[in-house]
Formats: C-alpha cells, structure tokens, sequence
C-alpha cells in the first residue's frame, strides 16, 4: 500500500551545537544511503535571532520504494508510546494539504537513538504527503492510522 507521494526531513543546527552529529544523527533516519539512492541532503546556511548563524539540514523522498523504506525505518524506532500519542494527536497532525507533521526531540534522537514526540522547537521536522484517495481528510486519517497499525472502524 502506498502510504505518502513525499517525505520531507529537516532539522536545524544552530551555532553552539555539535553540527556533524546533528547530521549523522539525520541520516540514521534513513535506513539506505542517500548518495548510492540519488536523494540529496541539503546543507544551507541561514542566520537567527540576534545573528546566530544556523545550518539547516534537508532531504526528499519521492520515489515509492524509499518512502516505504523509510516509514518501516521510523515505525521501528518508535516504540508503542510514541505511537500511541501520535494516533491520539492525529487531528492536529494533518493539515488542510493533507500533509502529515510530526517533531522529534534532537536530543533524545542523537544520545539516546529514541524516537520521542516533541512540541519543542529544538528537533527533526517530518513532513509526510498523505496519499489517500479520494483527497479527503477522512481517507487520509484512515491512511495514517492504518500505518501507525490501528485501521478505523
């Protein structure tokens, strides 16, 4: 079953933190290397408040294959708490564009290797395209809870 058109990771390293294991921890999202797969990761550089300088980590899955790779990847490194929490948030998780968000904590992610929901600013940003049909809201919450392991009945 195709789940997404697109997966969209980003997160962001602002001056003071370790930079290259922000991105270490960035690619161990992906289980399958992102050069030998075409999928480029974007470093650009941009600046925050007071002057601080920020790189920003990017990367862009659209091929079918890989976005499932990558989902199975996520799904196994969420544990049935985080699932459960990202099922009982789902409303305000999908937005008009069907698009799917969800944050997980920076540090939780490098020191620990576990995935944990956040609402903080300090974390990996996940954006997945839903693909439902037809394009409703309703099909697209079915998607998701379909993939988190619960089917809506």
């Amino acid at each position: 079953m195709k789940y997404a058109h697109l997966v969209k990771l980003t997160a962001f390293s602002h001056e003071g933190e370790d930079s290259e294991s922000i991105r270490d921890a960035f690619l161990r999202f992906f289980p399958f290397s992102l050069e030998e797969n075409k999928v480029i990761l974007n470093k650009t550089a941009a600046e925050g408040f007071h002057g601080r300088k920020i790189a920003v980590f990017g990367a862009k899955l659209a091929k079918n294959s890989l976005i499932s790779r990558f989902l199975e990847n996520l799904l196994s490194n969420l544990d049935e708490i985080q699932k459960q929490k990202t099922l009982m948030q789902l409303d305000s998780r999908l937005d008009e564009n069907l698009d799917f968000f969800l944050r997980f904590d920076k540090d939780s992610w490098i020191e620990e290797n576990k995935l944990v929901l956040t609402d903080s600013g300090k974390c990996f940003h996940l954006k997945i395209s839903i693909a439902a049909f037809p394009k409703k809201r309703e099909a697209a919450l079915n998607v998701i809870m379909d993939l988190f392991g619960k089917v809506k009945t």
